[in-house]
């Protein structure tokens, strides 16, 4: 018999609306599809929903495309991009976060501290710039700029670098207990400071540096003959008298009952002799610069040891 006459349905099992679904051999009637039994492995009524894909015997399996659930509205499609809410957003930072007011004001600090750092690279620029037409009308203002937390030395690089040994030496007259004088000996500084730096991995600030500024401190505002030159050469006078002054006291220049009243500094200068291959020929000789006797007051420390 032909599968599709009439009256003859392979797929009677499911019920169709050409008839009532035949009882089971048993006698009991089946289940229809909207049978509230309990539900089975199959699906509600304990049987297997009916497959869009199976087909009659014989047939091609055909697929139905699913479809899909309505989308309540106000709810965004399976195809449309998802909004966040403000929660989820990436945070602002930096002055991006700062309110207009605050805004403002950070962005003047930056243009402050903009144009006082152009200054400054300015002020170096002129300082170590060759004689120029701004230094010469200019000259005050930039070196009360630049002096004396940011001073340049350039004494060690092109186009003349430092080719001399300087040390700075002082010798003290002392009172003695009887009411005479005596003059000491030079005490060599500059190698009581090198002995000092000479093996230690973490030298103080002081023993590298102190006295060697003291010293071209003084030269910087003193001419040839020792004449100050401007407000601040009785400055690093002072200074170097107070240090030198110190340094005697440290080396027990004076003796018990003894005072030191004056002393007087020099500096030794030595030519650095060229390597053995160099054709150069260079004095070994030592030159001094001696300042004259400097008063020591009686408040410096440097008064009758007891």
């Amino acid at each position: 018999m032909d599968v599709y006459d009439e009256g003859s349905d392979p797929r009677q099992e499911s019920g169709g609306p050409d008839g009532p679904v035949p009882d089971r051999p048993d006698g009991s009637a089946r289940n229809a599809p909207d049978d509230p039994s309990p539900s089975g492995p199959g699906g509600p009524g304990g049987r297997e929903p009916a497959s869009a894909d199976r087909g009659a015997p014989g047939m091609p399996a055909t697929s139905v495309a699913p479809v899909m659930p309505a989308t309540p509205a106000g709810e965004p499609g399976p195809h449309q991009a998802t909004v966040l809410p403000d929660a989820y957003a990436v945070p602002r930072t930096g002055i991006a976060a700062l309110s207009l007011r605050y805004q403002i004001a950070a962005a003047l600090a930056l243009a402050v501290v903009a144009v006082a750092g152009c200054v400054h690279v300015a002020m170096v620029f002129l300082h170590v710039a060759p004689s120029n037409t701004v230094t010469k009308q200019h000259g005050r203002a930039i070196d009360d700029w630049i002096y004396p937390e940011f001073e340049q030395n350039w004494k060690l690089f092109a186009p003349n670098p430092l080719q001399q040994n300087i040390a700075v030496q002082v010798r003290a007259e002392v009172r003695t207990e009887d009411g005479s004088h005596r003059t000491t000996g030079w005490y060599d500084l500059s190698a009581l400071d090198g002995a000092a730096i000479d093996g230690n991995l973490l030298p103080s600030h002081t023993q590298q540096n102190e006295l060697r500024r003291a010293w071209d401190f003084y030269l910087a505002t003193h001419d040839n003959e020792n004449r100050p030159a401007g407000m601040r050469g009785d400055l690093s006078q002072r200074y170097l008298r107070s240090i030198v002054g110190l340094r005697l006291e440290r080396e027990h220049a004076a003796g018990r009952g003894e005072a030191v009243e004056r002393v007087q500094v020099r500096s030794s200068t030595t030519n650095v002799q060229p390597p053995r291959w160099s054709n150069e020929k260079v004095s070994d000789k030592p030159m001094y610069r001696v300042l004259p006797w400097w008063s020591v007051p009686t408040d410096s420390g440097t008064g009758a040891n007891t």
